[in-house]
């Protein structure tokens, strides 16, 4: 039964009281010491991720969401990563099994936290991200509303605007690659290994048109156009950006022979990895209004464009072809359901369009 009152704690508080209860398990035999360890590591490293001064009932499922991907996110330094992108090198995510384990860990914090009178309402139950073992901590729900979609589109686009970070040369400019990446993932929604392959010269016009020549799986390509916002700030990359990362001379540069043609560099000039779009993704959501803002992977980005080109009624084919699919059946997989879409269908019903109401 829960308690009448509700104990605002912050997240440290909850944590301390918390893992005293554990630890004291241990005495009984109910749980062994090391097992209480985990427990303690693991709700120490919440307390670092929601901020020990946040009031634990004020934690949103969005909160908890972020929290699980940011561990996700960090640095494992049991397992490495090739040297030579933009994120810590030598080191790569957290396992599978350990993303698993932090989301039993807060679970369980949570589950007491409901009965002790520390929250109303656990956020667990609002969370999207659930535990896979195989392919670790991802949401349920990937895509982006239309909401959040234009926030972080809003965001990219002011990028090239905003001033450069304090002592960096003009050739560590980075703002508007940053903005290329986020654009062309979330309104053309090529995958992450299609981006990071794309070379200068796979951008093309033709009657005025900016085309992406895109070499997709099985050797398939396919040109897909550019919205022309997209098409300005790809220009002002090519133009301003690109021209002077790793050039010839640059303290620094560590550009490969081949890494000249590749269209996204690091400003030391090389390729940029799989593993660094992500980090440009985080970095851009760092100004979106917190009202808008949620995780994403750059897969979940795939699915925001998916999802939103045929909500808005976009041909099926089309879509496909974008997407870079064989088959019409497998857009089932990328098409994610949106919140009120159903009573926004029902509202402007095609067979009652143009009817006068009835009193």
């Amino acid at each position: 039964m829960r308690p009448a009152e509700l104990d605002r704690v912050t997240v440290a508080e909850a944590a301390d009281r918390y893992v005293e209860l554990v630890r004291a398990k241990t005495v009984t035999g109910a749980l062994s010491p090391a097992s209480a360890e985990v427990y303690a590591r693991d709700v120490a490293t919440l307390v670092e991720l929601a901020g020990e001064r946040a009031i634990l009932d004020d934690l949103t499922g969005a909160d908890i969401d972020a929290v699980l991907l940011a561990f996700a996110r960090r640095p494992d330094g049991r397992t490495t990563r090739p040297s030579g992108g933009e994120g810590p090198a030598g080191q790569a995510g957290q396992s599978p099994s350990s993303q698993a384990r932090f989301r039993r860990s807060i679970s369980a914090l949570f589950k007491h936290a409901t009965l002790a009178g520390w929250v109303q309402l656990n956020p667990m139950t609002r969370s999207t991200v659930t535990a896979k073992q195989r392919g670790g901590l991802r949401a349920e729900r990937r895509a982006l509303t239309r909401e959040q979609a234009r926030g972080l589109i809003g965001a990219a686009q002011e990028a090239p605007g905003t001033p450069p970070e304090q002592g960096k040369r003009r050739d560590q400019r980075i703002e508007l690659r940053d903005a290329v990446i986020v654009l062309l993932l979330a309104t053309m929604g090529p995958r992450v290994s299609e981006l990071v392959r794309a070379n200068v010269e796979d951008f093309f016009t033709n009657d005025g048109v900016r085309y992406w020549r895109i070499f997709g799986k099985g050797g398939r390509t396919r040109d897909v156009p550019l919205p022309d916002d997209v098409a300005r700030v790809l220009q002002a990359y090519l133009e301003q950006e690109r021209a002077h990362a790793g050039a010839p001379g640059t303290p620094g540069a560590t550009g490969r022979p081949d890494d000249g043609k590749a269209l996204l560099l690091s400003w030391r000039g090389r390729r940029l990895a799989r593993g660094d779009v992500q980090a440009v993704i985080d970095r851009v959501q760092q100004r979106v209004d917190p009202d808008q803002r949620r995780s994403v992977t750059p897969h979940g980005l795939r699915h925001t464009t998916a999802t939103h080109l045929l909500a808005d009624a976009v041909d099926m084919d089309a879509v496909r072809r974008v997407l870079g699919h064989s088959d019409l059946s497998t857009l089932g997989r990328y098409r994610d359901e949106l919140p009120g879409e159903l009573e926004v269908a029902m509202r402007s019903h095609p067979l009652l369009r143009g009817r006068p109401h009835q009193p």
